[in-house]
Formats: structure tokens, C-alpha cells, sequence
């Protein structure tokens, strides 16, 4: 690396310092979730691993709505039941970490939507408890965003917007979208593509678009629990999204939040990885879904016209993107589901912990290591260099032994060749890189996971992104 003066040294150390510490404690983001509850398993199952984590969020909305799958009805009362079972162990989880929200502001939070399907719940006199939910928290003198987990149809959404658009200046109206950072599980009806044409400013992610019949293994989302192929699952390993897993380790003997989390019937928790995306664990950065994260990547891009869409797409939006991973078969994969799926024994193991966590004192139970670098997170370097790369100072709260894995990611950086950059060192909590060559400025992320050797051990992150000169 190129040799800095004294004064600058201090600067970078203290730069470092602030850096890494602030991607362990950075401000709460504000969530408001949509859920389609009880047209299938599945979100139900996302509703208990999402209030395990509702700590480390300001949540302002729990809102139930309709979808292709449940036209006509909402329930409501289906989410105050998992909240009910929350405040059965609230007191247990605040022993562990601390923030989890009181039990009975979260039922304030619950809100039902038009019971109607897609546009047909938009419009004059289409106005809901749960739109005029949205617009209010929308509206709160906060300069944060809004982050929308859409589990269901997004219409309730449409129709806060559509009011918007109505009763107020366009300037205004551009201020109120600028404020919503919105994440669907596919188009479970047919407002999200009118959402996406009618605001063209909205921050959206999205996989394919779902029509009638489905395209469930086109889905990024379906990686959280499956890489389905022909009927097949490859890939992920299976077992620890499968039903005998999460009985053993969520559901039985584990507390009544953990009971109710239902029987997968198709796939495991579809709608998760809306929040999966949101999680402090220091690898995701929610204003760059392209960075991927156990929640996925995506890029911004206009994606292919498809049979399954409701309507072509016209602008661009935040939509499926590929990572290449060795999966569970000792077999290379390049897929959409691969972004998610390559995190699948980390995500698991945390949920896991978090389930203990509503039963078990502190020194029964396992906590995540905190992952440190000793440097900043964002290196420069000009080809050829080394670039050296430090974990000194992660810890485990629980004083268990800790390992150490420098991951080269490939995807999110602008370096691209066919030949991967080797971390040497990469198992040690010290190693280094070797700055490829490049002609221009590039890119190249390298992942810190840090793991505790608990039981069901648990990861933590720091991400690095070296810029590399000619």
C-alpha cells in the first residue's frame, strides 16, 4: 500500500474506529409490513421470525391485506394472535438484547386494508384504516425512509399513494414517495406494476411478476428455503429449512411464539427475506440492494418481458440478479435463488438463537460474535498492491472461540474476470489481497464473517470495498 504521513495515519485510524463501530449500532430503520396472513403458512411463519428481530426496528405498521391468493379477506386478528404470543415472552428476549418493543404498541400497530382484490381496492371511496395508516407514518416529521415489506398484493400501498396523488402538488406528492423504500414478494396482484409505472421515482425491489399459475421457482425470494428446478431442489442445503428442522429447533418445546410458527406446507417462509434485507448484521446495506445480502441482491435494471408478468415493464426497478456459489452438492450454481440461498446455514442458526432467546436465561443461550475490522471499510490500492486485511478486535459476548473467513464477492464489485481474486490467509483473522490489475477505477468487495463455535453457531459481518487504481 501506498505509505501515508503521520498525521494522516491517526486520521485513518480514528476514521476506522468510527467506521466499524457504526455498522454495529447504526440508526433504527422505520418498517411498515403488508402481509397477506393466512392465505397460506408461510406468512405466518415470517410474522414470528420477524418479531424476533423487531428490536433492532422502529416498526410503524403491521397491516393485513389481500392477494391473488385471498382475494377478498383480511385477518387481522391472525396477527394479533403471533403479537399475543409475542408478549407471552417479550420480558424473556429483553434479557438477551435489549429494544423489543412493547406488546401493546405493536397491537396499535395492526391494521386492516380494503378486503378487495388488486385495483379494484383503488380508488374514490377505497380508503382503508391500513392506507390512511401508511400515509400517516409517511407524513411524521422524520427525514428516515419508510422500508414497505410486501408479503401480499401491494394494493393497500396504491391506494395510500393514489390519495396522495390526488390531494396534493405534484412536488409534494414526489417529497411522499421519495420518503418509501418498497420490497415485494413478487406481484401477488396487479398494483404493483401500476405502482411502478405510475410513480416512476418509487424505490422498488422485486422478482418476477406472479400471474395466475405462478412462477414460484423463478423468484428470488423462493431461495430462502429451496432452489426448485423440474420439481428438484438443488443447491441450498434442504435440511435445515425442512419441517423436522424447524420442529426441532423453532416450533416444540421452544415457547409460544415458537408455536406459532406453522407447518410449511409449500416453502418455508417466502415472504422473509423482505426483512432478512433489513437485519443489522453488518453485511446488508439496505440503499444498495445490488451489494446482496441475506435478503438477496438485485439489480437496477428493466427486466425481460415475461408470460407472468401483468403488463411489459417500462422502467427500470430493482429486480433479480445472479450470484455464482457452491452449493450444498459440492456443485457450482449461477442463479437468482443463489444470492439468498448462500446464507441459508447463517440465517438459520440466528433464528434458531433468537427462538432460545424467548425461553432460555442469557447463559443458556448463544448471542452473535460483534465483527471488527481494524481498518476502514472502504481501502484504496493500485494495482499490484497488497492489500492488507485485519479483524483484530471481534469478540463474543458468550466468550466463545471465534473463526474467521475473508469471502472475495465477486458480483457487487465493478472488477470483473474470469479468474477470482484469491484472499490469502482467508481462514485467519489476518489476511490480505493482491489489488488486481485494471485499466480504470474498479471495485472489489471482500466479506468478514466472523463466527462463534456456540451451538448452531452464529456469523456476523464486515463488509470491505477496495477501490483499485492503475
Amino acid at each position: 500500500m501506498k505509505p501515508f504521513h503521520s498525521h494522516t495515519v491517526i486520521f485513518l485510524l480514528a476514521l476506522a474506529s468510527l467506521v466499524c463501530h457504526a455498522q454495529q449500532s447504526p440508526q433504527k430503520l422505520r418498517v411498515l409490513v403488508l402481509t397477506d396472513i393466512e392465505n397460506e403458512p408461510d406468512d405466518a411463519q415470517s410474522m414470528v421470525r420477524f418479531l424476533t428481530y423487531s428490536n433492532q426496528w422502529d416498526v410503524e405498521g403491521l397491516i393485513a391485506t389481500t392477494s391473488i391468493h385471498q382475494p377478498n379477506r383480511v385477518a387481522p386478528d391472525k396477527i394479533k394472535q403471533i403479537v399475543t404470543a409475542y408478549g407471552k415472552v417479550r420480558t424473556n428476549l429483553l434479557l438477551h438484547e435489549k429494544g423489543y418493543p412493547e406488546t401493546t404498541y405493536l397491537t396499535s400497530l395492526i391494521k386492516a386494508s380494503y378486503p378487495n382484490y388488486g385495483m379494484e381496492a383503488v380508488g374514490a371511496g377505497k380508503d382503508s384504516e391500513g392506507s390512511e395508516w401508511i400515509i400517516s407514518v409517511v407524513d411524521k416529521k422524520d427525514n428516515r425512509p419508510v422500508w414497505v415489506p410486501v408479503w401480499g398484493g401491494a394494493n393497500c400501498l396504491a391506494q395510500a399513494l393514489w390519495k396522495v396523488r390526488q390531494t396534493r402538488t405534484p412536488d409534494d406528492v414526489e417529497k411522499f414517495v421519495a420518503k418509501l423504500r418498497v420490497y415485494t414478494i413478487s406481484d401477488q396482484d396487479d398494483s404493483g406494476p401500476w405502482l411502478r409505472k405510475t410513480f416512476p421515482n418509487l424505490f422498488f425491489i422485486a422478482s418476477p411478476g406472479m400471474h395466475a399459475g405462478g412462477a414460484y421457482h423463478h423468484a428470488t425470494w423462493s431461495g430462502i428455503s429451496g432452489d426448485n428446478f423440474h420439481g428438484r431442489f438443488r443447491g441450498g442445503d434442504f435440511s435445515i429449512v425442512d419441517n423436522p428442522w424447524l420442529d426441532e429447533h423453532i416450533r416444540k418445546n421452544h415457547g409460544p411464539l415458537g408455536a406459532e410458527h406453522p407447518f410449511t406446507k409449500f416453502l418455508m417462509e417466502g415472504d422473509t427475506p423482505t426483512f432478512l434485507f433489513l437485519i443489522n448484521n453488518g453485511l446488508s446495506d439496505p440503499e444498495h440492494p445490488n451489494y446482496g445480502s441475506w435478503g438477496g441482491r438485485y439489480e437496477f435494471y428493466t427486466p425481460r418481458t415475461r408470460k407472468w408478468f401483468y403488463e411489459p415493464e417500462t422502467r427500470p426497478f430493482w429486480s433479480d440478479a445472479e450470484d455464482e456459489v457452491m452449493g450444498a452438492d459440492s456443485a457450482w450454481h449461477t442463479s437468482n435463488k443463489a444470492t439468498i440461498w448462500r446464507w441459508r446455514r447463517a440465517y438459520q442458526n440466528d433464528f434458531a438463537a433468537r427462538i432460545d432467546w424467548t425461553t432460555k436465561a442469557y447463559k443458556e443461550a448463544n448471542h452473535p460474535p460483534v465483527a471488527v475490522l481494524n481498518h476502514p471499510n472502504e481501502l484504496r490500492a493500485k494495482s499490484g498492491e497488497k492489500v492488507m486485511l485485519s479483524a483484530e478486535g471481534s469478540t463474543d459476548p458468550d466468550g466463545n472461540p471465534l473463526t474467521y473467513e475473508w469471502i472475495y464477492y465477486r458480483e457487487p464489485g465493478t472488477f470483473d474476470s474470469n479468474r477470482p481474486l484469491e484472499v490469502q490467509d482467508k481462514r485467519k483473522k489476518n489476511a490480505f489481497v493482491v489489488a488486481p490489475k485494471v485499466t480504470k477505477p474498479e471495485t472489489f468487495h471482500v466479506i468478514l464473517a466472523v463466527t462463534d463455535t456456540g451451538n448452531l453457531p452464529l456469523t456476523r459481518y464486515q463488509r470491505v470495498i477496495v477501490t483499485v487504481f492503475p
